[in-house]
């Protein structure tokens, strides 16, 4: 009897002990990502105070809000790596006139790879595109399909505080579509004709042009 209860605890112990080991390696696991997370905020904190400073310092005037704060990104922004954290806030950097707001970050982080320009910067490349509009190298097709949306025309004939709010809804809608995968069409583009006319001869150019003055009474 002594030795069959003996046995009891030593059978269970390696259970024990296997069953401990991989929790603690899951725990393990999971604290280091959420420690990378943080020092990936640390970092984004960083970037946005020198490079917002007045804005940054009116938004998190104090410690305690500045630690609220990272709480509530560090959680809104759980389904990005670190480095995709960080990726958004240098494009926020680069794109964003304001401080970006958690909204903001979530779609600059989502953006990824599909590279769509903020919606200011959006209609500004729009407005200043040389036309044919289809032949430019536009930075993402949707900033052209807004544009295109809007209606070339109206945004060149109205003023930025008129044009812009058309625009940027257009702009939004598109942008929702491309975060939900899908791809949207380049623009099209025109093409010189594939047998351009011959150039005119000097002589040629000269009777066109007596023509044109005998025409014109001139």
């Amino acid at each position: 009897m002594a030795s069959s209860n003996s046995l009891t605890p030593t059978s269970n112990a390696p259970a024990t002990d296997r069953s401990s080991t991989s929790s603690q390696t899951q725990t393990g696991n999971g604290g280091e990502q959420l420690n990378e997370r943080k020092r990936a905020l640390n970092e984004v904190f960083g970037l946005l105070k020198l490079s917002y400073h007045n804005q940054f310092n009116a938004a998190f005037p104090d410690t305690e809000t500045l630690h609220l704060a990272k709480r509530l990104w560090l959680e809104s922004l759980e389904a990005f790596t670190p480095e995709q954290i960080v990726a958004g806030a240098k494009r926020a950097i680069k794109q964003c006139e304001y401080l970006p707001t958690v909204h903001k970050m979530l779609q600059l982080c989502a953006a990824g790879d599909n590279g769509l320009p903020d919606a200011r910067a959006a209609y500004r490349e729009a407005c200043n595109a040389p036309s044919p509009k289809a032949n430019y190298h536009w930075s993402h097709p949707a900033v052209y399909h807004a544009g295109r949306e809007a209606n070339w025309f109206f945004l060149a004939n109205n003023p930025e505080s008129t044009a812009y709010p058309v625009f940027a809804e257009h702009y939004r809608k598109l942008c929702a579509r491309v975060l939900e995968g899908e791809q949207l069409p380049a623009p099209e583009q025109l093409r010189l004709e594939d047998n351009p006319g011959k150039p005119l001869s000097k002589e040629e150019n000269a009777e066109k042009m007596a023509a044109l003055r005998a025409e014109l009474d001139l």
